[in-house]
């Protein structure tokens, strides 16, 4: 008997669809690790990536050969290994277009009409303008990366009349976006943005793809918002082109090192806007996994076919 682990809380609901598709298999879910840490090596298929997988059903003998990632990124897992093993790994890529694009725009708005600074004078029952006088309308919106965010977030844009530039792996043409470019042509590109937004997931490619040259090709006018990767920026470089005011202001989901380190100057900038890696969260996560990744790849899988939904390729990383 076929073993499926599923590492999460899922709903009645998605745990009778999934048995339907395979009524034969014993299925074994829950978050606490007591419930599945036994069963991993036994799992055919699991769900949702846990540090222990990598001992009991990667560097051990093991039955696995499908893992479900219950994220976008995979740089966190053994990827070398993984792939040697033939193990097919899927990604919830997907699954943050609206929740991911929505906190973009969050943090691109609350910067430009200064929603933060208003936010801390409420704090203090401060009554003052706070020089604002900026807007959003009709500005370009440099979108690196145009993958399922980077898509949505060009769409937004042009409810915006933005013009939209995308810079990505291909410079075939877009739906939304007005100017394509490569990724070899990112430097080309960010002199004309007036909001550069980092929708990138980590790879060998990426890693400090953002320094102190790109951020001197910055308007100086310009606002950087990253919800892809810290690791994908140089975070001291970052650091010095807000303090020297070198770019207007940044919003940031994720860092270099998470939890942001309390004496991190980021925390203390006043043209800075932190949120604690949460640009995904959503009340539809767990539907979106299972419902819209996850159960048309079982289907696929237990007919013995190619799983149609977001197979990763080791070579690129995503």
């Amino acid at each position: 008997m076929a073993k499926l682990v599923i590492t999460q809380n899922i709903e009645e609901l998605h745990l009778d669809q999934i048995k339907k598709i395979v009524p034969d298999w014993e299925i074994v879910a829950g978050r606490d690790s007591s419930v599945w840490l036994d069963h991993l090596k036994d799992a055919e298929v699991i769900v949702g990536w846990k540090k222990e997988i990598a001992e009991h059903s990667i560097f051990a003998d093991s039955k696995l050969r499908w893992l479900q990632s219950w994220s976008a990124g995979v740089n966190s897992m053994p990827l070398e290994e993984m792939e040697q093993k033939n193990i097919v790994l899927t990604s919830a890529n997907g699954v943050h277009a609206y929740p991911i694009s929505e906190t973009i725009f969050a943090l691109m708005l609350g910067l430009t009409r200064k929603i933060h600074t208003y936010v801390r004078n409420q704090q203090e029952k401060k009554w003052h303008h706070a020089d604002m006088n900026l807007e959003i309308h009709e500005k370009t919106i440099g979108v690196i990366g145009v993958g399922h965010i980077g898509k949505e977030t060009t769409k937004i844009a042009k409810a915006f009349g933005m013009k939209v530039i995308g810079v990505r792996h291909s410079d075939r043409e877009e739906e939304f976006v007005d100017e394509m470019y490569t990724t070899a042509q990112l430097s080309d590109v960010l002199p004309h943005c007036d909001y550069v937004v980092v929708t990138l997931p980590l790879t060998n490619e990426t890693h400090h793809l953002f320094g102190a040259e790109e951020f001197k090709k910055m308007k100086s006018s310009a606002f950087f918002i990253n919800i892809g990767r810290g690791e994908i920026v140089v975070e001291d470089d970052l650091i010095e082109a807000l303090r020297s005011g070198e770019i207007a202001g940044a919003g940031l989901d994720v860092f270099t090192k998470e939890p942001l380190e309390e004496n991190s100057p980021l925390w203390d900038f006043e043209n800075v806007i932190v949120t604690p890696h949460t640009s995904g969260s959503t009340e539809h996560y767990t539907k979106r996994v299972i419902e819209d990744i996850f159960i048309p790849n079982l289907k696929s899988y237990a007919q013995g076919g190619v799983l149609p939904r977001n197979v990763v390729d080791y070579k690129k990383g995503y």
